[in-house]
């Protein structure tokens, strides 16, 4: 039997531990014909990362369910793995070298992806061992990189077959651009954020005519590129305008007017500037009436060599001086301001630009359909269920996906171009011989979208395209743990791959955790300077508390505060129970034998903590199998703070020091068995602190982590005895309230006379009422008549108690000290009432001071019926 030290150091158990478990190799799991597997695959966070608290709420999450899983006897398999991240990374990379004085093409490509590798060993190891730190039991024998040898073959062969059934392809299309990363980025990439702006109010004359067309922009830029206006068809204010043409302003070059029901009548005036090379929507009227397409803006947001005096010029400086010219020339009517929501680089923040480009393309809606059945028909659940309407909305309103990117830093796209014939091919081996013509090939010089490969990670990281016995066994993957800001980057793509690729769903659930917000509920970020770093707190808190922290009060879907005093709470936990295991320890004698006694040695607290725990495996087994993971913590918390270590260890300890030394074996063997199962609840929570006291107790195995998950036996249901029991401590504890009302010394102790239907329930229960109730002896009685003077009567939906408390009390010097905590309460509410009263102060202040104000008033005003019902009790 291990001694414990007196105070819990988690900065001295857990790295010892994590070691333990590594070396002992209780992470593997293999497949196993004998065991129901389980699976999670990691969301794989950036190599360019560092653990940050969304990271920790994430993994803490996938963590429980899969430590919770391995106990009940499941091969639990949980994938470990990280990104290659291209934008981020090469972002970063690119950023150091500038600081050497170096660029890309200074090093070349070979250069530049070695400078990556590197960066990645470094980095991506850096994430790992954070990971590690947080207590994750990742089989890392089978850690991942989306760039390893079997992802890179996954995603080589996905490219091929997309390709070959004509669902990959490559064409002009506009794209979103982002000018500072210097590549296009997805739809799903792009964040909107509202910006102040303006509409500027354009005049294009009619050509033969004195008449003018006034249309409205947000981007008088690129003008330059109109080749079209365009009104609706049934609009009777421009009918006699079809077919004729405007011309444009400032080039002086005559353009169509076209009639397309894209345009709204109702909006503006009803008429739109058609810019194809930058609109989406202008793009696909350029198309239906084979318009020209003129780019204006080239790759860093500068004005094209074909725009005249304005080549050259940054977007924004080029807007300003056509704005000026247009104004000068007598084309500006009029400038109003405009809130919209501008489209930005989810990355780096700059306002992307639509443009066309020449990218490789996914066909999106023959993918997309099966992938919104496996959802609409039950296969795959998100939890909570109101996500799915975001995913339908993403997939119902699909575009093509961009898959290309202006980068080195990635899978780099496997089409072979011929400059001899002009074939293209695309193959998932090197090519370097054109087969048709026998001319030398060179590879597309892009990469491809990093989520093209993480799309794969449910089955690439078991082995997929190769048919493998892991691949067989733990595929298809059961949860996904993840936040509901990549349903659509992430979740949606991984969905119709595996339906595509496999055959089969990628998982059966999609568990969506919300966001770790700072105690003030502000997303935390580098301009508030609120962020809070999970290794700083592990480093001074432990892993534990900082694990209980982010699981406990949350619920799936939405977002939780994570403050300095649910740390602390967690933290004190932790010392509770180490506490209480040590007192139990130290009354434990060295040829101790761990077992339960039998059922007929078991007094009424004995059957009463058993039953209570026999229910709490259920409804804590209910609770994690319905992914309600903060619930199941805070009664698993409750069980072991309240039940175990304020009430059964206290009731524990007169028999404890029995004479008899049966009736002490048995207190001893009840204490060590309760905490023993409790700590199995805990482990998934709580792994590390939950390991070093079971290692500690007599009777255990060399690991809590491969223990069986407690669950309901009808060998421990003692229900008549709990609620005889439960009767009894909601009596003990309205006594214990009305004497610290009262002010009454625990010493004292007095009679008492006890009226209740439960007779025998309060006769068994004789010796807690004298050592908690503070009795000296009690009268039971179904209907009491005698006199209530000078009594004070306890009341429970069981009993009515009659204390005689004015033997116990000092009746004037309790009447002083109540009034005077009675003028104190009124005073208190006089100032709050003002206060709110105060309709200035209501609307001006902030609402969290105005709230605070309010909770104390309820404070004040519950503090003051508590007094006065204690001084008409003295009569």
């Amino acid at each position: 039997m291990k001694e414990l030290e007196k105070l819990y150091d988690p900065a001295r158990v857990e790295d010892d531990i994590y070691a333990f478990w590594l070396n002992g190799g209780y992470f593997h799991t293999k497949a196993d014909k004998n065991k129901k597997p389980y699976t999670i695959v990691m969301p794989p966070p950036n190599v360019t990362g560092q653990l940050h608290m969304g990271h920790a709420m994430d993994e803490t999450w996938q963590d429980i369910l899969i430590r919770y899983k391995r106990m009940q006897g499941y091969a639990a398999l949980w994938v470990p793995g990280t990104d290659h991240a291209s934008i981020a990374t090469e972002a970063k990379v690119v950023a150091k070298m500038k600081e050497e004085g170096l660029t890309k093409e200074m090093l070349g490509r070979d250069g530049f992806l070695e400078r990556a590798w590197a960066w990645k060993n470094q980095y991506g190891d850096r994430i790992v061992s954070q990971l590690k730190k947080l207590g994750c039991s990742c089989d890392w024998d089978r850690e991942r990189f989306t760039m390893d040898e079997g992802c890179s073959k996954a995603v080589l062969k996905v490219f091929k077959y997309l390709y070959d059934k004509d669902l990959i392809y490559r064409g002009e299309r506009i794209i979103n651009w982002c000018p500072h990363c210097k590549t296009s980025i997805s739809d799903a990439e792009v964040e909107y954020e509202d910006q102040e702006g303006s509409f500027w109010h354009l005049k294009y004359p009619i050509v033969g005519t004195d008449e003018f067309l006034v249309l409205a922009t947000t981007r008088p830029e690129t003008m330059l590129g109109d080749t079209a206006v365009a009104v609706h068809p049934d609009d009777e204010r421009y009918k006699h305008l079809h077919g004729k043409k405007v011309l444009l302003p400032l080039l002086n070059k005559e353009i169509p007017i076209v009639t397309d029901t894209y345009v709204d009548m109702e909006f503006g005036t009803g008429v739109v500037k058609i810019t194809p090379a930058h609109d989406p929507n202008d793009f696909e009227v350029g198309q239906r009436h084979n318009l020209p397409i003129v780019k204006v803006l080239d790759e860093t947001a500068h004005m094209t060599a074909d725009c005249g005096k304005y080549a050259g010029m940054d977007r924004y400086e080029a807007r300003k001086a056509i704005v000026a010219d247009l104004e000068a020339g007598g084309y500006l009517e009029k400038i109003e301001p405009h809130a919209h929501n501008v489209g930005t680089c989810y990355r780096c923040g700059t306002t992307i630009e639509p443009m066309v480009s020449k990218q490789w393309f996914v066909r999106m809606v023959p993918l997309a359909g099966p992938a919104i059945d496996a959802v609409r028909d039950g296969r795959i659940k998100f939890v909570p269920e109101r996500f799915d309407k975001q995913y339908y909305h993403w997939m119902e309103n699909t575009r093509d996906w961009c898959i290309s990117r202006q980068l080195w830093w990635g899978h780099r796209i496997p089409a072979y171009y011929c400059d001899a014939c002009g074939e293209v091919h695309v193959s998932d081996e090197p090519m370097t011989t054109c087969p048709k013509c026998g001319g030398a090939l060179r590879q597309d010089e892009d990469t491809l979208d990093t989520w093209f490969s993480s799309a794969l990670w449910p089955f690439s990281t078991l082995g997929w395209p190769d048919k493998t016995e892991d691949l067989d066994y733990f595929y298809p993957t059961n949860t996904l743990v993840t936040g509901y800001d990549i349903i659509t980057f992430w979740v949606s793509r991984m969905i119709f791959s595996g339906l595509e690729y496999t055959g089969k769903v990628p998982f059966d659930t999609v568990l969506i955790h919300g966001l770790v917000r700072d105690a003030q509920g502000r997303k935390m970020s580098k301009s508030l300077g609120n962020g809070i770093d999970p290794l700083e707190i592990i480093a001074q808190y432990g892993a534990d508390a900082l694990r209980l922290t982010l699981v406990l009060g949350s619920t799936p879907g939405n977002d939780m505060r994570f403050s300095d005093e649910k740390i602390k709470a967690s933290r004190n936990f932790a010392n509770k129970l180490w506490n209480a295991t040590r007192f139990v320890m130290m009354n434990l004698p060295e040829d101790f034998q761990a077992g339960l006694p039998a059922a007929d040695k078991l007094d009424l607290s004995d059957k009463w903590i058993l039953s209570t725990l026999n229910n709490l495996a259920r409804t804590v087994t209910d609770n994690l199998d319905k992914f309600e993971l903060g619930l199941a913590a805070q009664k698993v918390q409750d069980f072991i703070w309240e039940v175990y270590c304020d009430w059964y260890i206290e009731i524990a300890k007169v028999r404890l020091n029995s004479t008899d030394p049966e009736e002490a074996d048995n207190a001893r063997k009840v204490l060590v068995y309760v905490l023993t199962q409790a700590l199995k609840l805990l482990h998934p929570f709580m792994p590390f602190i939950t390991e070093e006291i079971y290692r500690a107790l007599p009777g255990t195995s060399e690991t809590i982590m491969t223990e069986q998950w407690p669950v309901f036996t009808e060998e421990l249901n003692y229900a008549a005895e709990e609620a005889d029991f439960e009767k009894l401590m909601d009596y003990i504890k309205a006594v214990r309230t009305i004497r610290a009302e009262m002010n009454v010394h625990p010493a004292k102790r007095s009679s008492m006379i006890i009226e209740t239907s439960e007779t025998e329930a309060f006769r068994r229960g004789g010796d807690y009422l004298a050592k908690f109730a503070f009795a000296t002896d009690v009268i039971l009685t179904e209907k009491y008549t005698g006199d209530t003077a000078g009594m004070v009567q306890v009341i429970t939906h069981a009993a009515r108690g009659f204390i005689p408390m004015m033997e116990l009390i000092d009746r004037e010097k309790e009447l002083a000290r109540l009034n005077k905590e009675k003028a104190g309460a009124e005073k208190e509410i006089g100032m709050f009432s003002r206060q709110l009263s105060n309709e200035g102060f209501v609307n001006k202040a902030p609402a969290n001071v105005v709230e605070e104000i309010r909770q104390k008033l309820a404070r004040a005003q519950e503090k003051l019926a508590r007094v006065e019902e204690s001084i008409a009790a003295l009569g």
